[in-house]
């Protein structure tokens, strides 16, 4: 009975000393955390004393340093070194004081032995890289690992290790390095160098470092493609989009099977908006013959490529019709099918808007309409592409009616709002700003953002100007200026602005005139007179619904256009501070942040 009692006091105890330690520890980690180091230490002291447990040592020792008590710490360190001497993480935290007090030499002379007396296992190498990593001495951690590397005979050791420091410490000309050496043994790293590389690197300069290092390698290991495809990848990073195609045709040539990364190539210089560039790799793609498999993706995108440059400049009707022709002969050679659909939407659009051609873009999209199995996102649009051509012929109600059924047709599909907006603006174009508006106010809380915030800016438009007699006839004359736009009589929609303040002098129209109008010089491709536009809006309506509106795009220019990239970086933060709330404020920060050269990665 009397050793049963004993030995339930001695659990008792036991248990008791347990939950003390733990109420200790959670406290001396809340100290820490909270950086109230002296109290920190007390406790962690006490623990490591009691346990030594190196996980306590670490907190205690820094809590040491964190309160300058270096003497202690230095104490306590050089007791741990005589007591367990084989644990080198003691004599790394003995470099560390040393270092701290500025005695440098000491330091290294200390991290170096320990180096050079560490047994060649790779495990107790990074078992030391590691403890100078803890310790914050990030150069003695690297130097660990290529010793080790020299002393194991194997270059490929410790390449994440490496790579995660170099990351870490921002040294770009070691992530390069290390990354360009160990990439042919690992090229499923690829992916992640381009990643990382993108956020590391800051400008051009950083690129032709890595350009440099490529070049290099392509000269020793000219068979290895990872190179080539790196180095076309800086390319495009630099936007040199001539050069990038020029190595990937080298590369094709000397490989004879590049033609998928050529077009997959493409379709980025496409996406970038570098149709030339596209245009010349297609056409080298078609060169290699009809029986390639790429061959009708690549003339699909080829066509495509060239409608996007023809809508990028000054249109040439001689040109457009040319257009045309090679979207006409695509649905002729390969039929109207679900791979053809985007020929027959281009086509119909060029009929309708550049060669007056109506019934023939009412007719080819009805031809798209028949397609089979088509979704229904793209039916839809379809439909509303008809719709369109249906105001451009003058039969309103046929428009309004496809609007409509659209808008049922696919009532859960953002399609649904997009077909509710064109039956409003219908209305706008046509005077009937109450009902307009009705539809607009509806339209506002739309789950597609684009739509709700064009909702919202007609809704405001029609409200801002019905206040007096003179404002609501102000407001019919832009109506109708914004048709003509719509039309694509650009000229006739410009001549009718103009004549708004003269017709109806001090409407409360001006700001929107000009917005109007800057919309139209950058559709003509006349980006000094949209400046001139929206820098007088910005200077003179800073309370307009377009404020922010103006300032994007007027960056955009800059940025694009212009090559003004220091006013386009003084726009974007103005929209930045100013509106928080405008949907363009996102993509805003995107465009301020790499410009300042916080490259956020490809």
């Amino acid at each position: 009975m009397k050793r049963l009692m004993l030995l339930f006091l001695g659990c008792c105890w036991y248990t008791f000393g347990f939950a003390q330690q733990n109420i200790e520890e959670a406290l001396a980690y809340q100290y820490y955390q909270q950086a109230d180091y002296e109290k920190a230490a007390t406790l962690l002291g006490k623990l490591f004393n009691s346990t030594r447990n190196d996980g306590y040592f670490d907190l205690y020792y820094t809590s040491l340093l964190k309160i300058k008590k270096y003497d202690e710490a230095e104490s306590l360190v050089k007791r741990l070194i005589k007591q367990s001497p084989q644990k080198l993480n003691y004599q790394i935290a003995l470099g560390r004081i040393y270092q701290e007090l500025g005695r440098t030499a000491e330091a290294n002379k200390i991290y170096y032995t320990t180096i050079q007396n560490t047994p060649k296992n790779e495990f107790q190498f990074r078992e030391l890289a590691n403890a100078f990593y803890r310790f914050e001495a990030y150069d003695m951690a690297v130097n660990t690992f290529l010793q080790a590397r020299k002393a194991l005979g194997d270059e490929q050791l410790f390449t994440f290790e490496l790579l995660s420091i170099y990351r870490f410490k921002k040294d770009k000309q070691a992530l390069i390095n290390e990354y360009v050496n160990a990439l042919p043994a690992n090229p499923q790293l690829v992916p992640q160098a381009q990643s990382v590389l993108s956020t590391v690197f800051e400008d051009n300069s950083d690129y032709q470092l890595f350009q440099s290092a490529l070049l290099k390698k392509i000269q020793k290991d000219p068979q290895n493609e990872i190179y080539a495809e790196l180095l076309i990848w800086q390319y495009i990073q630099q936007q040199q989009y001539e050069m990038a195609l020029r190595q990937l045709i080298a590369q094709d040539k000397r490989t004879k099977k590049a033609s998928d990364l050529i077009f997959n190539t493409a379709n980025t210089f496409v996406a970038n908006k570098a149709f030339t560039t596209a245009i010349k790799a297609y056409e080298y793609l078609l060169s290699k013959g009809t029986e390639q498999e790429l061959y009708l993706p690549t003339k699909i995108q080829l066509i495509n490529a060239k409608y996007e440059l023809a809508m990028q400049g000054k249109i040439d009707q001689v040109a457009i019709k040319a257009l045309a022709d090679e979207f006409a002969q695509v649905i002729s050679q390969y039929g109207i099918n679900n791979q053809t659909i985007f020929a027959l939407k281009k086509l119909s659009y060029l009929q309708a808007y550049y060669l007056n051609n109506l019934p023939e873009a009412e007719k080819t999209l009805e031809q798209a309409l028949k397609v089979a199995g088509l979704p229904a996102m793209e039916l839809g649009q379809i439909k509303i592409d008809l719709g369109d051509i249906y105001v451009l012929n003058k039969e309103p109600w046929e428009a309004v009616l496809i609007y409509e059924q659209v808008a049922k047709q696919y009532e859960n599909l953002p399609i649904a709002s997009e077909a509710r907006f064109r039956s409003a603006r219908l209305s706008f174009y046509q005077g009937n700003f109450k009902y307009a508006k009705s539809q607009a106010d509806v339209l506002k809380v739309s789950t597609s953002q684009l739509i709700a915030n064009d909702a919202l800016n007609l809704s405001l438009l029609i409200s801002d100007n019905l206040q007096n007699k003179n404002d609501s006839l102000a407001l019919m004359m832009y109506a109708d200026a914004e048709m003509l736009q719509f039309v694509n009589n650009n000229t006739a929609a410009i001549k009718k602005l103009d004549s708004i303040d003269i017709a109806f002098p001090n409407n409360s129209l001006a700001d929107d005139v000009l917005m109007s109008k800057a919309k139209i010089f950058i559709k003509a491709n006349d980006f000094v007179k949209a400046e001139e536009s929206l820098k007088k809006l910005i200077a003179n309506h800073a309370n307009s619904i377009w404020i922010d509106d103006a300032l994007f795009m007027l960056a955009d220019i800059y940025e694009h256009k212009l090559n003004n990239i220091e006013a386009a970086k003084k726009l974007y933060q103005q929209l930045i501070t100013d509106f928080p709330g405008s949907m363009l404020n996102s993509e805003a920060r995107k465009r301020y942040r790499n410009i300042r050269g916080d490259n956020l990665g490809a």
